[in-house]
This record gives structure tokens, C-alpha cells and sequence, in this order.
């Protein structure tokens, strides 16, 4: 679930390994480059996580990323 602080949204997800976090990765990052909404994400190991805010629009969250959180959460239940 995805949590609002500091003016983004915050999620972890786990994966059985890191060829199935860097798969998801790159799946999320064909969908942000769609979008031309660039998330800033981490990845250790079997970890993901994803801090969104809107640059342009000062760093808070906006619509864009409750879109592209959305689409993640989309992509995570289709897998």
C-alpha cells in the first residue's frame, strides 16, 4: 500500500530474487517513460521501492503520481 510523507508516495515491494526486481523495474520504467514521469526508486537485492513527487510542481504529490503509482499497483497485480 502506498503511503503519503514528506510530500511523497512511499512503497516497498519484495521479490523472490533480483531477477524479478529488476524485471519489475524495467517494466516500471517502460510505463514512466510513457508517462514522462520519472519516479526515484531503489533497488537492493530483491527490493524495490519507490518515493513519487511532481518536480515541476515543487516536489509534492500531485496527480501524476497517484496515476503512475496506480499503474504500478496494475502492473503488480497482473504479474
Amino acid at each position: 500500500m502506498w503511503t503519503e510523507q514528506d510530500n511523497k508516495l512511499y512503497r516497498k515491494f519484495e521479490f523472490r530474487n533480483f531477477s524479478e526486481a529488476f524485471g519489475f523495474m524495467t517494466r516500471v520504467a517502460l510505463i514512466a517513460e510513457k508517462m514522462n514521469h520519472h519516479p526515484l526508486w531503489t533497488n537492493v537485492y530483491n527490493t524495490v521501492e519507490f518515493w513519487l513527487s511532481t518536480h515541476d510542481a515543487g516536489d509534492v504529490v500531485t496527480e501524476k503520481d497517484r496515476k503512475l503509482a496506480a499503474a504500478i499497483d496494475a502492473l503488480v497485480s497482473s504479474e
